[in-house]
Parts: structure tokens; sequence; C-alpha cells
């Protein structure tokens, strides 16, 4: 991996002295940004681990300088967490901490579900509908990580098409911190079987536009992640 992103950032280096430097440098930063974050979500950095900045840089081939930019970018996603005179550090919640999480997230998503049926287009439906069965593929192959984000863009989507930013922009917020927990939630066959079938009823309602049976596939969809990842936290 270090040896691609070094490849990377000599051919982006390359390109800086065009009109390109500032397309050049997001792609660096959202090519760290999300490794880092996928790091984060499968474990390898596990929460309360220190980010040292000089390992992470040699184990990705990049500076100093973006690699920190990337990691504060994660700190305002609730990720990361900046503690002074010891470093940028993996969130690490307490049990209490996502269950009051999930309890807030369970509500936004009821009322994003509800209003989503009243409000989205049909080509708006047709879109969460192709990224449910983009998901199951991924369920029917085992890839767990791009399950999972598809998983989460879901949830983004069905909050998106609620058209309230308010609610979209606490939602997002709240998902951006559970990113890790609600991961760990699809460990083991029976905890993802059942995860998949609770969306395969959300996916149902939304085309029913029955936003009541939404409403309420969403919010035991959220009781369930807290029982699945209980014991983990």
């Amino acid at each position: 991996m270090g040896i691609w992103f070094s490849k990377m950032s000599e051919m982006l280096s390359e390109l800086s002295t065009s009109n390109t430097g500032r397309i050049q440098r997001t792609a660096l930063h959202d090519t760290l940004v999300g490794r880092l974050r996928d790091m984060i979500i499968e474990g390898d950095l596990a929460p309360g681990t220190r980010l040292h900045e000089t390992h992470l840089g040699e184990q990705l081939g990049v500076s100093r300088t973006p690699l920190r930019e990337a990691i504060k970018y994660l700190a305002s996603e609730g990720l990361v967490e900046l503690v002074p005179s010891r470093g940028a550090m993996v969130k690490r919640f307490s049990g209490k901490d996502v269950h009051d999480m999930l309890i807030v997230l369970k509500s936004l998503e009821e009322l994003a579900g509800s209003l989503a049926c009243a409000t989205a287009t049909d080509s708006e439906i047709a879109a969460v509908r192709r990224l449910h069965d983009e998901m199951l593929r991924c369920y029917e192959s085992r890839d767990r990580l791009r399950y999972y984000k598809l998983n989460q863009e879901i949830h983004t989507e069905i909050s998106r098409i609620a058209h309230n930013a308010a609610l979209s922009d606490m939602q997002a917020l709240l998902q951006s911190r559970l990113k890790r927990i609600r991961f760990i939630g699809h460990e083991g066959a029976e905890k993802w079987a059942a995860a998949v079938a609770e969306h395969e009823e959300m996916i149902a309602a939304l085309e029913a536009r029955d936003g009541t049976a939404l409403s309420e596939a969403l919010g035991r969809h959220l009781l369930n992640a807290w029982e699945r990842v209980k014991e983990a936290v």
C-alpha cells in the first residue's frame, strides 16, 4: 500500500505545476481520508490508538502535511480525537455514548423515512433501489467493506430524499461517528443476514411509499443495531 501511495503522490506532484494543482491536492486528500477512515472502520486502527504521523506517513508513503490535514478532517467527522499534548487518537466511545447516539439516530431516521415516502421523486426512490441491489450483490460475494459502505449510503440517501436539510445534516453527523460501531454490527453470519432482511423490509416500504412501515422498519433496524453491538462496546 505504501508503494501505491508513493506512486500516486509522485504522479500528482507532476501535475502541480499545471492548472490542476487544486484538483491534485483534493485527490490526495480524499484518498488519504478514505484510506484512514477504512483503517478505523475495519479495526486496523483500534479505538484509543494514537496516530503517529511519522509511522503512518511511512506506511502510506505520504508526507506529514497531507496526512495531518486528513487526520484533522477525520476529527471533524468525530472519528478522531485531538488531545492536547498527546496528539491525535482514534476516538473511543463508551457503551452509553453509542446507545445515546443510536437512540437519537433512530428518531431522525424514523422521521426521514416518513418524510421520504411523501416527498421523494420516483427517480430518487429508484436510485435507492439500485444501491440496495448492489449492496445485496456485495452480501452474496461477502465483500463486507463495500457492503457496509453501500449500507450506510442507503441510510444517507433516505435522509437526503426526505428533503429536510436540518434532518439530513444531523443524521450525517451521527452516522459518521458511528461508522466503526455500525461495521462491527455485521460480524457473524446471523447478524449480517438479519441486517440484510431488515434492509429488504425498508426498500419494500420505500417503494410502496408507506411512510408508517418505513419509519417502523428503520426504527427497529436501529434498535437491533444496538443489540448487535452492545457486547462489543
